[in-house]
């Protein structure tokens, strides 16, 4: 089950926003001015309308008036050329500045999620993640759009006519007007109304997407398991639940379009009831039933897009809140501020009454010290759940210790910077996962600025030289998603090159040749002693024949060491080890999943 993220408030999303826009702010408020200049230049058209009719009206056919009329289409002509041009201008100043933005959002949406623990992934869908960083900045041109285009270009339309109206006739003016408000305040209450089932839609198509994403990535779990038909009836029930809520959106949507409608019939039968009156009077002219009409039509028009603008900004707000949410939840493993690079001259590692645990009624490691001496080859081998792996995850400071420190040469790893702690250490995990990229780009990630000829020699060392070779695109060649594409000892050789290539001064291995056939762990071995040489080395044993070279052996039980020493020497004591060693079959301790 993912774990749930709240959703963030409004006023965070525009903080998040905003930080992001300043740098473009020149921009902007170049395109404010654009929008402004068009909502002037559209209440300006109709008043030359108005001008046109009454001429017509008034005047009989002749040259004059033919000429007065030419006049005064020019001037529209001009104004829609001008309206054109403004709009152009104002497209390419968004394009530039939007993209800008976005293109922000993005790098901080990824990074500040990349930057999270491995407990914060763990307990959430990658496919749900993924699809909130695209919302994220995708919610920023929607709302942007939604504010520019159709909120303030609307207000400042509906505000002029209001005053044109009011300077022509004041009872119409304040009709509209007082209409304008009514109908402004319905449609901010009706979408406070509706916002919790666009926060519940948004929700749901989420948890869908987080369920597509995690049967397509668990394919081969579905298929050896013959599992298509209950993943299937799974996520017909999740898309059933993301109907449900689609509807009751519709619904809600519907009975605004309502209310909607009856404002406009409201507005329209009184203000031309109104404008026949003041014309019978003689107060009003044909000119001006075109300016009340065309005001009219473009109001409705305006307001009725804010409707559907309103729909869209608030589904958006509902998308940049959950990725918001995220961004405010503070990191759990972060550097202290200042904390200088690690500094490693020798390599040794202690562990000093460290206390640990994932949930407060199951502590995993309880005042528990361990010493590794520089340049020293320890292995750490016990039953599964003991705690052999949270040791090596809370070295490269994956999760923080909840009491105690862990040293390297004297240096608590809490105070210096994690990328240079994890620098310093080589990792050869179990399962090692691989990006859907090429060889040569997975084995360099080890050192990112290696040669391509380094990238070589170390799968040479590593003994993956041989099967690229045999690969049609060779070095070139991609891996698929998680390596699927290449067998399990072929990317634990991958990962073994890859670390070979790093030759960091400390090295940890869980169990990297639990993988491969015979053949291939023989040809492993020898690369792994030259990989070792020199360095500080913790293997997490299940197979015990890897055993016999470390300096000492470790038996960790229940949170604490049981035992220590040479393979030999613990045979003779008996015990744990002894007791380990007597079960296994042909040299494999239990394997275990921490």
């Amino acid at each position: 089950m993912e774990t749930q993220t709240n959703m963030a408030s409004t006023t965070a999303v525009f903080r998040v926003y905003l930080t992001h826009m300043r740098r473009y702010w020149p921009q902007f408020m170049g395109a404010l001015a654009c929008a402004v200049g068009l909502q002037v230049i559209a209440l300006a058209a109709p008043l030359y309308m108005r001008q046109f009719f009454n001429v017509l009206a008034q005047q009989a056919p002749n040259a004059a008036t033919a000429q007065q009329l030419v006049g005064i289409l020019g001037i529209l002509a001009l104004l829609w050329v001008l309206a054109l041009a403004v709009r152009r201008a104002l497209f390419y100043i968004l394009m530039y500045s939007q993209t800008g933005v976005m293109e922000e959002l993005y790098e901080t949406g990824f990074s500040y999620l990349l930057g999270h623990s491995h407990h914060f992934f763990i307990s959430r869908f990658a496919g749900s993640l993924t699809h909130r960083v695209s919302k994220f900045a995708r919610a920023f041109e929607a709302m942007l759009d939604a504010i520019l285009d159709d909120f303030l270009s609307t207000f400042l339309f509906v505000l002029g006519a209001v005053v044109v109206l009011f300077w022509h006739n004041h009872t119409l003016g304040i009709a509209l007007g007082v209409w304008a408000v009514l109908f402004i305040v319905f449609q901010v209450i009706v979408a406070e109304w509706r916002q919790p089932t666009r926060v519940a839609r948004s929700e749901a198509d989420t948890k869908m997407t987080a369920a597509l994403a995690d049967a397509i990535s668990n394919h081969t779990t579905v298929m050896l398991f013959s599992g298509t038909q209950a993943e299937t009836s799974f996520f017909r029930s999740v898309v059933a639940s993301w109907r449900k809520i689609l509807m009751r959106v519709w619904e809600v949507d519907q009975r605004i379009w309502v209310g909607i409608g009856a404002f406009t019939l409201v507005i329209e039968v009184v203000l031309l009831y109104g404008a026949i009156v003041y014309w019978s009077r003689g107060l009003l002219t044909i000119g001006d039933f075109v300016l009340i009409q065309t005001y009219l039509l473009t109001t409705f028009e305006r307001l009725s897009n804010v409707n559907r603008s309103l729909r869209r900004y608030y589904d958006a707000l509902a998308d940049a809140q959950e990725m918001v949410a995220i961004i405010e939840e503070p990191h759990e493993v972060r550097d202290v501020p200042g904390a200088p690079k690690l500094v490693v001259e020798r390599g040794s590692v202690d562990l000093k009454d460290v206390t640990f645990s994932f949930h407060e009624e199951r502590p995993i490691l309880k005042r528990f010290d361990l010493s590794v001496r520089s340049r020293e080859k320890v292995a750490l081998v016990g039953p599964s759940g003991a705690g052999k792996s949270t040791i090596t995850k809370l070295l490269l400071r994956l999760h923080d210790v909840r009491a105690g420190a862990i040293e390297i040469d004297g240096q608590n790893i809490a105070a210096v910077t994690q990328d240079s702690l994890r620098d310093a250490i080589g990792y050869v995990p179990q399962e090692p996962i691989l990006f859907h990229r090429t060889l040569m780009e997975n084995i360099r990630y080890g050192r990112r600025d290696a040669t391509d000829e380094e990238v070589i020699e170390a799968a040479k060392r590593a003994h993956c030289h041989e099967f690229i070779e045999q690969l049609p695109h060779r070095y070139d060649t991609y891996v698929g998603e998680r390596g699927v594409k290449l067998s399990g000892g072929e990317r634990q050789r991958v990962a073994i090159a890859r670390a070979i290539l790093k030759n960091a001064p400390i090295l940890i291995l869980d169990e990297a040749t639990s993988s491969l056939d015979s053949e291939s762990e023989a040809l492993i071995q020898d690369s792994l002693k030259t990989l070792m040489e020199g360095k500080t080395v913790i293997v997490i044993a299940h197979r015990l024949s890897t055993i016999a070279s470390m300096d000492r052996v470790l038996v960790i039980e229940h949170g604490r060491v049981a035992a220590d020493g040479t393979h030999e020497e613990l045979l003779s004591q008996g015990g744990l080890y002894a007791k380990l060693w007597s079960i296994q079959a042909g040299g494999f301790i239990p394997d275990e999943h921490e």
